[in-house]
């Protein structure tokens, strides 16, 4: 693992997170912040604030110097944004950590047996400002080892490589079409509960960047 141009300093802050928990707990004490940049795990932890996709980022990353390989994983929505997650295995189940002010859509504890079922796990609160479930898809597994000569994990640059890649891979179906037509609204004391941390509920005007 490249780990030249992270500091003493910054490993030691990253291996002090301990196991995948505890990286959650760190991304979880992060402000949130909108707006339109991917900064690099190095540049989250200079700043101390990140967004979904800078979150899954740095967890990944974090995830690689504990030992597990840096994966990342992303959730497509119709008529919402996508939603990114760092994954990880843990005793042959899938678990995730996740950056977002949605309650239901942060990290999971490693249960699920595939991805498929982790994907499942996050349908139900996974809604638009219309009420709409609106999850879709996910795509396989990506390790982030992949962007290593394009230093993924400490350029000062944006690293918006990571996100188009996403977007330009294959994902799996969550369930068959014919099941689109039969689902329900989220109802307001659902919304009410997950949004807990978002700084709008449904009914304003004002779009994501990322999934919040």
């Amino acid at each position: 693992m490249a780990k030249e141009s992270f500091t003493p300093a910054e490993l030691r802050q990253l291996r002090a997170l301990k196991n995948p928990a505890g990286i959650q707990r760190f991304v979880d004490g992060l402000p949130y912040h909108i707006a339109h940049s991917s900064w690099s795990p190095k540049k989250v932890l200079s700043e101390g604030t990140a967004h979904c996709l800078e979150g899954a980022i740095f967890a990944a990353a974090a995830l690689r110097v504990l030992g597990f390989p840096p994966l990342i994983w992303d959730l497509e929505a119709d008529h919402d944004t996508d939603h990114v997650l760092a994954i990880y295995k843990a005793r042959g189940h899938w678990g995730a950590v996740a950056k977002s002010k949605f309650n239901g859509c942060r990290g999971r504890d490693p249960v699920y047996r595939t991805l498929h079922e982790l994907a499942l796990r996050y349908f139900h609160i996974y809604f638009n400002l219309r009420g709409e479930r609106t999850l879709r898809r996910y795509s396989r597994p990506v390790n982030l080892a992949r962007f290593d000569e394009r230093n993924w994990m400490t350029s000062p640059k944006d690293v918006w490589f990571i996100a188009e890649y996403l977007c330009e891979i294959p994902h799996t179906d969550l369930f068959k079409p014919s099941v689109i037509k039969h689902l329900t609204r989220v109802d307001r004391r659902t919304v009410l509960g997950e949004a807990v941390g978002h700084r709008r509920l449904p009914g304003a005007r004002t779009p994501r960047i990322f999934r919040a």
